[in-house]
C-alpha cells in the first residue's frame, strides 16, 4: 500500500530530520541531485539536449539551482531563469554555487525542457506579477515540462489557481503529497514520481492498489455455496426505478451470495380508490420490469419489516419526502448490518436535518455522497469542502462514526481512524448512475464482510479501473453506467 501526505506532514518529517542533525542545506543538496539525476534519465529518454530550470527564490527554486549545477558539471546544455531580488539562505548560497548560465529575463530562446521550480509548496492565493508571467511563459513554450515538488500554482488542498503550470511530470520530494492526487491536481500533475531524500513522514492517507484490494477477493472455496457469501438487499421506490437497478446491477457482480431488490409501496396519500388502484398496478409493473431486469434477483414489497440481509443500499432515486424520512429512520434505528445510504437518503437527512438520529444508529453506516451531497450535510459551500476535503470527511465520520465516501474526481475514504485517496478512475465515470452503481457494488462487498472502509476502498477502486476500461471501449463521453457495470468482471479479473 501506499500512502500521501499533507503539505504539513512533509514539513513535520523535514523538521524531525533537521533536529535529527541532517541540516536544511543538506536536504537541498539532496533534493537538487535527485532532481537532476531524474532530468538528466528525462533528457536521454526523450532525446532531449537542452534545459532551462524556472527558479524561485524559495527553497523550491535552491533545489533548482542545486540541480542545475549538477547538470552543468556534467556538461548539460543548461540555463537558469530567476526573476526574483528576494531569496531564502538556503537558494542564495545554491545560486552563488551554480555557476552556469544565467537568465535575469524571459530569454528569446527556446528549450525543449523546462523544469518549474518557481513556487513549490505553501501558496496561499493567486500567482502575481513576476511569478504569473513565468507561469505563462512555461505554459506556452511548448516545452516538455517538469514540475519540482507541486505544479507552480497548485494550492496544499489541490486546488488550482489562475494561473498554474500544467506540468508533464511532478517530481515531488520527500513523500506523495496528497495535492497532487485530489482535486485539479489529477488535471496539471501529470505523471508523478516520488524523489526519495530520506524523509520519514508521519500521518499518511492511504492509496490503495491492486494488491490491497485483492485481498478482498480471495479464491473461492469449492465447498461453499450462495449462502456463504451474504447478501444485499437495494432498497428501491416507486419515483425511480432505473437508479437501483443499477446499483442491483453493480451488487449481483460484486460475488455476493444473493442480490435482493425491495420495492417500496406506493405511499402517495390518496383516498380515492381508481387512483390507488393505479398505484398498486404501478407497483406490480415494476416488479415485472425487476424480474426482466434481473432475472436473479429476489424481489419483495417492504413496508418497514426487518431486512435481514447482510447489507443493504438506499437512497438512489429515492425521493425526497415524509414516506422517505421514514424509511431512513427505521433502517437507522432497526436495522444491524451494513447500511449504505446514497443520493436522496442523504438529502433526506439534510432537509430533516437528522443528524442527531445516527448517534443512536444500530447499523455500520457508510454515506456515498457527492460535494454537494456533501456540503448540504455539512452546511458548507462546495468550494470549503473541496478546499478541505481530506479533513471535513474525517471529521464528519468521527463526529457521526460513519464511514464516509466523499465522492469527486479522487475519492475521499473515511471513517475516522483511516482515511484513503482512491486514484483509480476516469471522467467517463462523470455521469448520471455510477453512483448508483457504486452503492450496490459498495453493498455487495460488504455483504461477504469486508470492514466498511476496507469495501468502501475496494469499490472505489473497482469502479474506477472499470471506468477507465470503458474509456479505452467507448470513449470519455459515450460510456454510460451500464457499461462500466458490465465492465465490472473485468475490472475484477484484473485483480
Amino acid at each position: 500500500m501506499k500512502y500521501s501526505y499533507s503539505i504539513a506532514a512533509i514539513r513535520a518529517a523535514d523538521e524531525a530530520a533537521v533536529k535529527r542533525g541532517v541540516t536544511s542545506s543538506e536536504l537541498m543538496e539532496r533534493a537538487g541531485k535527485a532532481l537532476a539525476e531524474h532530468v538528466l534519465l528525462t533528457m536521454k529518454e526523450k532525446k532531449i539536449a537542452d534545459v532551462l530550470f524556472v527558479c524561485g527564490g524559495g527553497n523550491n527554486g535552491g533545489d533548482g539551482f542545486v540541480a542545475a549545477r549538477y547538470l552543468h558539471g556534467q556538461g548539460a546544455d543548461v540555463a537558469v531563469l530567476c526573476l526574483s531580488g528576494k531569496f531564502s539562505h538556503d537558494c542564495a548560497e545554491n545560486a552563488k554555487k551554480y555557476g552556469g548560465v544565467l537568465f535575469g529575463r524571459i530569454p528569446r530562446r527556446r528549450y525543449a525542457l523546462i523544469v518549474d521550480c518557481l513556487l513549490g509548496t505553501g501558496l496561499k492565493s493567486a500567482p502575481s506579477g513576476e511569478a504569473a508571467a513565468l507561469i505563462g511563459y512555461i505554459n506556452d513554450s511548448g516545452a516538455y515540462v517538469i514540475a519540482c515538488d507541486l505544479p507552480s500554482g497548485l494550492s496544499e488542498n489541490g486546488i488550482a489557481y489562475s494561473p498554474c503550470v500544467r506540468a508533464d511530470k511532478t517530481l515531488t520530494v520527500g513523500g506523495m503529497k496528497s495535492a497532487l492526487l485530489l482535486a485539479d491536481g489529477a488535471d496539471v500533475a501529470g505523471e508523478i514520481a516520488l524523489l526519495d531524500i530520506g524523509l520519514s513522514p508521519e500521518g499518511g492517507v492511504e492509496v490503495w492498489e491492486s494488491g490491497d484490494v485483492k485481498k478482498l477477493f480471495p479464491p473461492k472455496k469449492s465447498h461453499s455455496n450462495k449462502g456463504n457469501y451474504g447478501s444485499v438487499a437495494v432498497l428501491a421506490t416507486c419515483n425511480t426505478l432505473g437508479a437501483p437497478l443499477l446499483a442491483a446491477g453493480a451488487a449481483l457482480r460484486s460475488g455476493a451470495g444473493y442480490t435482493d431488490i425491495y420495492m417500496t409501496s406506493s405511499s402517495v396519500p390518496c383516498d380515492n380508490a381508481e387512483k390507488l388502484a393505479f398505484f398498486r398496478t404501478a407497483d406490480e409493473l415494476h416488479r415485472v420490469l425487476c424480474a426482466a431486469k434481473y432475472p436473479a434477483c429476489r424481489f419483495s414489497f417492504y413496508d418497514g419489516e426487518p431486512i435481514f440481509a447482510e447489507a443493504v443500499a438506499f437512497g438512489m432515486g429515492a425521493g425526497v419526502g415524509e414516506p422517505q424520512r421514514e424509511t431512513v429512520v427505521s433502517l437507522l434505528e432497526g436495522y444491524g448490518g451494513t447500511l449504505v445510504l446514497d443520493a436522496d437518503a442523504l438529502n433526506n437527512i439534510s432537509f430533516y436535518e437528522m443528524l442527531p438520529l445516527l448517534k443512536k444508529k444500530k447499523c455500520r453506516a457508510v454515506f456515498t455522497p457527492h460535494i454537494k451531497e456533501f456540503a448540504r450535510l455539512t452546511k458548507k459551500t462546495v468550494e470549503e469542502v473541496l478546499a478541505g476535503s481530506v479533513g471535513l470527511a474525517e471529521a464528519f465520520a468521527k463526529e457521526y462514526g460513519v464511514t464516509v465516501v466523499l465522492k469527486n474526481n479522487r475519492t475521499v475514504i473515511s471513517d475516522g481512524v483511516r482515511t484513503a485517496i482512491n486514484t483509480a478512475g476516469s471522467p467517463a465515470l462523470a455521469k448520471g448512475g455510477s453512483g448508483d452503481a457504486l452503492a450496490g457494488l459498495l453493498a455487495g462487498i460488504c455483504a461477504r464482510g469486508a470492514d466498511p472502509f476496507e469495501g468502501a476502498c475496494a469499490a472505489c477502486y473497482l469502479l474506477g479501473t472499470a471506468g477507465e476500461l470503458a474509456e479505452k471501449e467507448f470513449g470519455q463521453y459515450s460510456a454510460t453506467a451500464e457499461d462500466v457495470i458490465g465492465l465490472l468482471p473485468r475490472s475484477i479479473l484484473s485483480l
